[in-house]
This record gives C-alpha cells, sequence and structure tokens, in this order.
C-alpha cells in the first residue's frame, strides 16, 4: 500500500507523480474499441486531416483515465474508500499519438466524515505533455481512510 491516509494529505501539497506514458496509437485504438466510441477524430486518419488538428487525436477519456490511474500510487492506492466524484473536466490542448504525459495532483479540500472516521479529499489533477502544455484538469474527490480507524491486524 503506497497511497496516503487522509491525515497524510495537506492542503495545498502538491505531489509530482514519477510515472509517465507515451501514448501509442494502439493505446488510442483498444480505449475506443473497449468503450465503443468511434469518432472519427480519434480513429480515422483521412477524416482527421481535414480538421483544424490535422491529425487524429487521442481520446480526452482515455487521457482523464490514464490520470487518475498514474496518480493512484501515490495518493489513494489501498487507502480509499471510494472515488466520489470526477468534477471541472477540462481538455485545454489536444494530445496525439507519441505524445508522453506526465500527471500531477494539488489538495485543494480536505475535511473528515459527519462521523469523523474517514476524510474526504479533494485534489486538482492536472496533465502535461511533453512540451509542458496542459493537455487534460479536472477535480477528484476521494473518500478515504484515515490512519487511525484502520484495523491493524
Amino acid at each position: 500500500m503506497t497511497g496516503l491516509y487522509y491525515e497524510e494529505f495537506e492542503v495545498g501539497q502538491t505531489i509530482e507523480h514519477e510515472k509517465r506514458r507515451t501514448i501509442s496509437e494502439s493505446d488510442n485504438q483498444q480505449f475506443c474499441d473497449m468503450t465503443m466510441n468511434q469518432q472519427p477524430l480519434h480513429l480515422d486518419a483521412e477524416f482527421a486531416a481535414d480538421t483544424q488538428f490535422g491529425e487524429r487525436l487521442v481520446n480526452g477519456l482515455y487521457t482523464m483515465s490514464l490520470a487518475v490511474g498514474i496518480s493512484v500510487p501515490d495518493t489513494t492506492d489501498g487507502t480509499i474508500v471510494a472515488n466520489l466524484s470526477y468534477d471541472d473536466v477540462s481538455h485545454p490542448n489536444p494530445v496525439f499519438h507519441g505524445d508522453t504525459l506526465r500527471v500531477q495532483s494539488t489538495v485543494l479540500d480536505k475535511r473528515e466524515t459527519s462521523d469523523g472516521e474517514r476524510g474526504i479529499v479533494t485534489m486538482k489533477v492536472e496533465v502535461f505533455n511533453q512540451h509542458d502544455d496542459l493537455v487534460c484538469e479536472f477535480e477528484r474527490t476521494a473518500l478515504s481512510l484515515k490512519k487511525e480507524h484502520v484495523e491493524t491486524e
């Protein structure tokens, strides 16, 4: 378990996640296939060539999902009860095949639950490409375990 317990999160804390991922055409194709999203902007090179982007774009939901996956080991791996929400999602710049993405999470807010046994943590998750362009951002709210309430063996 590598995630943080509620008490270990600090408002204003920024976590730079070390793991990065270079997005392949296969990654994008598989995600579109699994989610049944057949948007030609993601899959059809000829169609995409005639758009303002000039080439296929990586599915934005894949970018967001990848960001959550990259952030989990440093934030909520083994210390989460549930993800409560994903809010204010934006994709200010496109992601293309071959882009390498990095992620950072900043703690925006935290509060105890009414019973005091768990805590709610809200983080801003930001995704950057290899040029440091912001390509996705959103808020992730998680219900976290408190260390003092975890049963030990």
